[in-house]
């Protein structure tokens, strides 16, 4: 069998630079090189309603925003399926056989669960059952497929890990079946926790320190004169720190040398700038007018396209629904597999027809 990716998000906004560096802009590369047997990317919208199930709507208006994002990002429905998660009634089924061969204790040393806990504000009574187990969710977001290679942040990892985990204890105790995924890092290191703009661990579109996809030129620069830099540096002569500087964060992600010879020739490469800034001398006004002109230069493309396919949404329909029905076809097939192998397949299983029969003959 070949390699297979799959990798999606959750439709509760727009997305942002922290999807794009972690994971987005390497999907567009992945499809166009080529290298894979197949492609999936979905709209997790099963695991969104988890924690807003009160609110409905608000996955509901952001399942085209998202597509939207995709498909200007660089996204192909032909070259890669793109679908939304609950038209794949088949995950629902693979998630209950998985949650019977993983523990509550299992599940709740996940530390992305503990962390996603806290920030959402759970207290640990109020937890939707839902949300607690979102992990086998995913786990059978992944499974159903037989994906090889999730291509994610760093901050996934502890799901991967459990994914790894119920596969193979599904293949041991049923027969080898399911396929156990790997783990795909952004290739820069920075990339793999973006910050907020306001300095904080990571971009999150609840903290509102968010750079979206598809924000405009003005608001881009708006929210990158406010950036959280060096409070220690108070004046341009001061020596300046790098480290935790959400700007410099932004340009380790995204600048190239081509940056800096079109925008700041002073500098051949942001190891330089590192320098100059860490002796003093260099503001932080000019770091954001660098950063921004850096971020429009890659935007500016997406923003192009976007506004083209955000004349014919109808078609941002079809492309769904087609990619859905590709999606629940491959998905059934696995699950084919999953009955056959649980002993669950009665009304294809002609020995076991064949069996009862002779039994209550006898009798």
């Amino acid at each position: 069998m070949g390699k297979i990716i799959l990798t999606g998000d959750r439709p509760t906004g727009k997305l942002h630079l922290g999807h794009y560096v972690g994971s987005l802009r390497r999907r567009v590369q992945l499809q166009n090189e080529g290298d894979y047997e197949r492609m999936f990317v979905f709209m997790a919208d099963v695991q969104a309603l988890t924690d807003n199930a009160d609110n409905p709507e608000k996955i509901r208006q952001n399942i085209v925003e998202v597509a939207l994002d995709y498909l200007s990002a660089g996204l192909d429905p032909g070259k890669c399926t793109l679908y939304i998660q609950s038209c794949i009634p088949e995950l629902a089924e693979l998630t209950t056989y998985l949650m019977n061969i993983v523990s509550v204790s299992r599940v709740q040393r996940n530390p992305t669960v503990k962390t996603e806990v806290k920030m959402r504000g759970f207290e640990s009574s109020s937890v939707p059952l839902g949300f607690f187990c979102y992990p086998v969710s995913q786990a059978a977001d992944i499974a159903a497929f037989k994906a090889t290679t999730i291509p994610v942040g760093e901050d996934q990892e502890p799901m991967i890990e459990l994914t790894r985990e119920l596969v193979n204890r599904f293949n041991q105790t049923y027969g080898p079946v399911l396929v156990e995924p790997s783990i795909m890092l952004p290739e820069n290191a920075t990339a793999r926790r973006l910050p907020g703009t306001d300095g904080k661990e990571k971009m999150s579109k609840s903290l509102g320190n968010c750079i979206y996809l598809s924000d405009d030129k003005d608001t881009v620069w708006a929210k990158v004169k406010s950036m959280y830099t060096d409070p220690t540096h108070l004046n341009v002569s001061d020596p300046g720190h790098v480290e935790g500087n959400a700007v410099f964060t932004y340009l380790d992600a995204f600048s190239t040398d081509q940056d800096f010879a079109d925008f700041w020739p002073e500098f051949r490469n942001l190891d330089e700038l590192k320098a100059a800034y860490t002796a003093g001398g260099i503001g932080d006004m000019k770091c954001k007018k660098l950063l921004n002109s850096v971020i429009d230069r890659m935007l500016d493309p997406i923003r192009r396209r976007r506004r083209e396919y955000e004349q014919d949404i109808p078609e941002i329909f079809n492309i769904l629904k087609r990619g859905s029905d590709a999606a629940r076809e491959a998905a059934a097939q696995t699950m084919d597999e999953v009955r056959r192998a649980m002993r669950i397949n009665y009304f294809d299983d002609a020995a076991l027809i064949r069996e009862q029969t002779e039994k209550f003959r006898k009798t």
